[in-house]
C-alpha cells in the first residue's frame, strides 16, 4: 500500500493563501458595479460645469414619469435647486421657507406666470406643458434667479458638481445629444448642439459667453457672522 504524504505547513499556507486571493478576487467582482458611461462638461479654460442639462434623443422602453411633484423652493432669498429639470406635463411647487413674502415670476416663452406674494401658504403647483427654457425671477428680489429646463427628450439630467453625468443605456449607433447652461449665452436660451455614441463617454467644452451673475447680497445673519469675525 502506498502512504501518500503529507502536506507541510508551507504547502497548506501557501494553498490558504492561494484560495482566499480566489475567494477575494471573485468577491471584488460580484460587487463592483458595471462600468458606467459618462458625459463630462466643462469650459474652455477647463473649468468642471455644474448644472450643465443634458438631453439625448432615442428610443426609449419607457415612457419618463410625470406624476411627481417637484420643488423649487425660496431660502434666504435664494432659489433652491438653481436649475431644475424636468419632463414636459411635470407640476413644479415653489415654497417659501423665508420670514420674507416672495413674488415667483416668469415671462419665458415655455411657461408664463405671476405667483402674488406670499410667505407660508404655498400656492398650488403648476403645470408645465410646454419644452423650453423658464427664467424664474422674484419681483421684490432682483437678485434672485434660477432656472426650469422643461424637455420633451427621453433622457435630460444636470451635472454634479465635477460637471458629470451618468448616460442611459443606448441603442446601438449616434443619438442627438443637446447641451445647455445658464451661462452659454445672455439669452440663456442657447444649447449646444451635436452627437453621442453608445458605449462612449463624451468630453464637451462649452464657450461661456454670458456675463457671470452677481453674488448675492448677505443676509443680515450671515453679515452679523462676517462682522464678529
Amino acid at each position: 500500500m502506498r502512504i501518500q504524504p503529507r502536506p507541510s505547513l508551507a504547502n497548506l499556507s501557501c494553498v490558504f493563501k492561494t484560495c482566499l486571493g480566489m475567494l477575494t478576487l471573485t468577491a471584488l467582482l460580484i460587487s463592483s458595479p458595471a462600468q458606467s458611461d459618462y458625459v463630462t462638461v466643462s469650459s474652455t479654460d477647463g473649468q468642471p460645469l455644474e448644472d450643465a442639462v443634458v438631453e439625448i434623443y432615442y428610443e426609449p422602453s419607457t415612457s419618463p414619469m410625470t406624476t411627481e411633484v417637484q420643488s423649487v423652493y425660496q431660502r434666504d432669498a435664494t432659489f433652491h435647486p438653481h436649475v431644475t429639470t424636468i419632463p414636459t406635463g411635470s407640476h413644479v411647487a415653489f415654497p417659501n421657507q423665508d420670514t420674507t413674502r416672495h413674488n415667483v415670476y416668469s415671462f419665458s416663452a415655455a411657461k408664463t406666470f405671476s405667483l402674488n406674494l406670499y410667505l407660508q401658504e404655498t400656492p398650488e403647483p403648476l403645470l408645465f406643458d410646454q419644452p423650453g427654457i423658464v427664467v424664474l425671477g422674484c419681483n421684490i428680489h432682483d437678485q434672485m434667479q434660477a432656472f426650469i429646463v422643461v424637455s420633451d427628450a427621453p433622457f435630460a439630467a444636470k451635472t454634479d458638481a465635477s460637471g458629470m453625468l451618468a448616460l442611459p443605456t443606448l441603442p446601438a449607433g449616434s443619438h442627438r445629444m443637446r447641451v445647455w447652461h445658464p451661462r452659454l449665452d445672455d439669452s440663456q436660451q442657447v444649447w449646444w448642439e451635436g452627437e453621442v455614441v453608445a458605449d462612449t463617454s463624451p468630453s464637451i467644452q462649452l464657450e461661456l459667453k454670458a456675463v457671470a451673475p452677481p453674488k448675492p447680497p448677505l443676509s443680515p445673519l450671515q453679515q452679523r457672522f462676517r462682522d464678529a469675525g
